[in-house]
């Protein structure tokens, strides 16, 4: 046979396969021990509650903060008719359209679904509450009602009345630019390119609509008071209204835990309170909605207030909201979903 003939043969031949590497039971096991490993670590990264803060101090939310609160107090040397109109518009843009409609039930327990767009402009209004950005604040609260009023619980009463209305904010570690620790608890958001610019950006909207205040309030003010026309405005309209609404949120943190009634026997302290409804639009119906998380309805009864649910209500009558949770229940015997 000739040498070409050879070299022909060789090539009709098969390739010999590659070799299957085997893995052994030895590997498996050590690829579980990483596994539970990294579970683990990240259970303890997003551990939360006073006593896994070591009584650090978030130096940078405290200073901001601080400078909030001193805005806010010099805003009351300054009232106005047009100001306090400014606050109470951007106030329920912030903490009822963005913290209790979109934050909360939306993000956080999927009560209802809207188109996207909608989706992104109320989370952007929840960026104004100055409370984080989207990501933050529903991993946050997804550990609350994993941990509530027990070891872990985030704001807690049992860890102390100051910890749970703010303390807890001023303290420990900031988590607001770790995407992808929180995606633990918010992996549904962490996937969203949209929320995960919200997040890291949270700061923008704010900041954006202090300067239209100070434009806005410019251009209304007589000759020669432009400026503190103006500066005042955003005084009233974002360093004022924003503490008003933090307080407002923390008080579901603290008060809502600690005084009002309870409709529902759940595992945690949760009460229904009247007045931090008002506040809030609705949030603090807060036994109501631990027995119901998912339910975008907080207040069960026709007396409870609850504007929050009205706007996703009309969201549903306009044709852009859809899937609205409400809560079912026997009044006669009211139980917690599951039960």
């Amino acid at each position: 046979m000739s040498p070409v003939a050879i070299e022909e043969t060789e090539a009709a031949l098969p390739a010999s396969p590659a070799p299957t590497k085997v893995i052994t039971p030895a590997e498996i096991e050590a690829a579980r021990k990483l596994a539970a490993e990294v579970a683990l670590k990240v259970k303890q990264d997003l551990r939360m509650g006073r006593e896994h803060q070591e009584g650090r101090v978030n130096w940078i939310t405290a200073i901001v903060m601080g400078l909030f609160h001193v805005g806010a107090i010099a805003a009351l040397f300054f009232f106005s008719w047009k100001n306090l109109a400014v606050a109470m518009i951007t106030y329920f843009f912030a903490i009822n359209v963005g913290i209790g409609m979109a934050y909360h039930r939306l993000l956080t327990h999927r009560g209802y679904k809207t188109k996207r767009w909608i989706e992104y402009f109320v989370t952007a209004c929840g960026t104004m509450a100055l409370e984080g950005g989207p990501i933050f604040w529903v991993a946050t609260h997804r550990v609350h009602h994993q941990n509530s009023d027990h070891e872990g619980d985030p704001h807690t009463p049992h860890d102390g009345t100051w910890w749970a209305h703010a303390g807890w904010i001023i303290s420990g570690r900031a988590l607001h630019s770790e995407t992808a620790l929180l995606g633990r608890y918010a992996p549904d958001l962490t996937r969203d390119k949209g929320h995960v610019w919200l997040s890291k950006f949270h700061w923008v909207p704010i900041t954006v609509v202090g300067f239209a205040q100070i434009a806005l309030g410019a251009a209304l003010a007589a000759p020669g008071h432009r400026l503190m026309g103006g500066i005042s405005m955003m005084l009233w309209g974002t360093f004022l209204r924003t503490v008003i609404g933090l307080h407002a949120t923390w008080l579901v943190n603290s008060a809502t835990h600690m005084f009002g009634s309870r409709r529902f026997e759940t595992k945690d302290d949760s009460r229904n309170s009247w007045w931090v409804a008002i506040l809030t639009g609705g949030e603090g119906w807060h036994n109501n909605h631990h027995a119901h998380p998912v339910s975008a309805r907080h207040g069960l009864a026709w007396y409870e207030f609850d504007l929050n649910y009205c706007g996703i209500w009309l969201l549903g009558k306009l044709g852009l909201a859809e899937k609205i949770q409400i809560a079912k229940y026997d009044p006669a015997d009211p139980k917690p979903a599951g039960m």
